[in-house]
């Protein structure tokens, strides 16, 4: 009789298993009979599809809305994908060159998926249905998109994101509330008459604030600022990267945002009010708020010139 009738490799493996359930003090047995009454994995079971696509629940009965939610769902999808890579950087101990530039390119990479997606705003909805169906998500706004508010504080010194008129104040050592009340996107959501914070703007503060405050603190000294200098001599190629994220982020993602407003929100006499109440007119335009990662790794003309050239070509079509 022959000694076994299991190919050797089917052997080996079980031999590893074995190892591995005694490591933690499990009985490979039972799960090996587990394993012979559990279903096949299925692909519309792995990534929950039924439940995925049971999430878009417009409001009116308007079209082109569940393209309004779609494109908003799947932003969020990126901006997790961006978040993960964030945390990967953070959290690599001893950072290196190679594994902090690897990821920095992923993260590149879905910043131009999000920003040549756009387009489906602008070019996939009738204005006219999304300037009567937006009335219903009020005081809903993108602005509230805590996941992005994550992006901005894991990549930089937070003093870094505070509004321009205060920006020449805050410090490594400031509070982090003294900063968090003056963070640049705070100004984007402020009543246009009377000067105060909408509704929008105070729901979003009572369900994220202290999540955020947590996280200027957490990312104080991991931040991808703090990481890009624990960076032995950063090269040339690095630092273009780093460039480059600084880019996609603050100029080409708020400008394609921008660009949509200006089409369906710009009309004569006056400009129509996003929902929410918040104010595009100053809050988007890249030109106006100047909201840079790494002012270390611009010159001062550059800086002086932030944005404002990409505006005047993509908006005006100049040169």
């Amino acid at each position: 009789m022959a000694e076994s009738q299991f190919d050797p490799k089917i052997l080996e493996k079980i031999e590893l298993l074995e190892k591995k359930f005694k490591a933690s003090g499990q009985d490979m047995l039972s799960y090996l009979e587990g394993l012979q009454y559990a279903d096949y994995l299925a692909y519309w079971d792995y990534i929950n599809l039924d439940v995925l696509l049971s999430l878009q629940q417009p409001k009116t009965s308007f079209k082109d809305e569940k393209i309004f939610i779609i494109y908003h769902q799947i932003t969020e999808l990126y901006f997790k994908l961006i978040i993960s890579e964030m945390e990967q950087i953070a959290e690599q101990q001893p950072i290196t060159e190679q594994f902090f530039k690897a990821r920095l390119e992923r993260i590149n990479m879905y910043f131009d998926q999000l920003i040549g997606s756009f387009a489906m705003m602008w070019k996939g909805m009738e204005q006219e249905q999304f300037l009567k169906f937006r009335m219903s998500l009020l005081p809903a706004s993108g602005f509230q998109s805590a996941q992005y508010r994550e992006i901005e504080l894991m990549a930089a010194d937070a003093f870094n994101l505070v509004a321009l008129d205060k920006r020449t104040d805050p410090d490594f050592h400031t509070p982090t509330d003294e900063i968090f009340e003056n963070l640049y996107w705070q100004q984007g959501a402020i009543e246009l008459a009377t000067g105060e914070k909408t509704l929008t703007l105070k729901n979003f503060e009572a369900k994220y604030s202290k999540k955020l405050m947590d996280l200027i603190d957490g990312y104080r000294r991991k931040n991808l600022w703090q990481r890009y200098m624990d960076v032995v001599e950063p090269s040339e190629e690095l630092t273009e990267t780093m460039k480059q994220f600084d880019l996609k982020a603050n100029v080409f993602w708020p400008l394609a945002h921008y660009k949509s407003a200006v089409r369906f929100l710009q009309r004569d006499p006056v400009d129509i009010a996003a929902t929410g109440g918040t104010n595009w007119q100053k809050y988007l335009p890249p030109r106006f708020q100047k909201v840079i990662f790494y002012p270390e790794l611009w010159t001062e003309e550059e800086k002086e010139n932030w944005g404002k050239g990409w505006v005047v070509k993509e908006i005006f079509g100049e040169e």
